[in-house]
């Protein structure tokens, strides 16, 4: 398979790093997840707790490479860059830079105004390939402080619930279809072929579904 881009709607979910998994207080952030109707899942990019819900967009690149060491910060500039791009173009004014006191910090966040995240990118390099997977949160921002209040306070990160933000904070409504066409446009994607993910490639997932559930208590 070459490389493949994925924009879909995801449902309630904590996705905890591979830093949060060894940090004392982790069972009590997944029971604290789970308690807000929020499935706990151990993601394989980097970074901290971050919340995908039904109006947020979850991102996913992934690309062949013979050597994914190179270019790492390129490919986060540039997926950084063109969903920036996107919200600009919607009416936000969107800049790639971390904002103080966010959750899950990162050089690569898109945020509004330098104030409030609205997007987060995490990369993940396997052999002979790259995968870069991020949130967008279109609306609902009051889900995600709500639920990384109790989740990071079990973690014992410190963070400003005022940073988390969405799309429709900044512009008012606005549709989902609109905001991925707009990545998909940024990131020069509007001629690529389009289809659904094949049954052998979602047999394989379902398989290792459960290998990426936060374990239960």
């Amino acid at each position: 398979m070459g490389e493949t881009v994925r924009v879909h709607t995801p449902a309630r979910v904590v996705a905890f790093g591979r830093h949060d998994v060894v940090t004392p207080g982790y069972d009590k952030a997944v029971a604290a997840a789970r308690a807000l109707d929020f499935e706990a899942v151990e993601r394989i990019a980097g970074g901290r707790a971050a919340v995908f819900h039904p109006t947020t967009i979850a991102l996913s690149w992934t690309l062949p490479l013979d050597d994914p060491v190179q270019g790492i910060k390129e490919r986060f500039d540039h997926i950084a860059g063109a969903i920036a791009v996107a919200l600009a173009h919607l009416g936000v004014d969107a800049r790639v830079g971390e904002v103080a006191g966010e959750y899950c910090p990162g050089e690569f966040t898109v945020n509004a105004r330098g104030v409030t995240k609205l997007a987060g990118l995490g990369q993940r390099l396997a052999r002979k390939a790259a995968h870069l997977g991020g949130v967008i949160v279109v609306g609902d921002s009051a889900s995600v402080r709500d639920v990384l209040i109790p989740v990071y306070e079990a973690l014992s990160l410190e963070w400003d619930p005022a940073t988390a933000g969405a799309i429709e904070d900044e512009i008012g409504a606005v549709e989902q279809t609109q905001v991925v066409e707009a990545v998909i446009a940024a990131l020069g994607l509007t001629d690529a072929e389009s289809s659904a993910v094949d049954e052998e490639t979602m047999t394989l997932a379902r398989s290792l579904a459960a290998d990426h559930l936060a374990p239960s208590e």
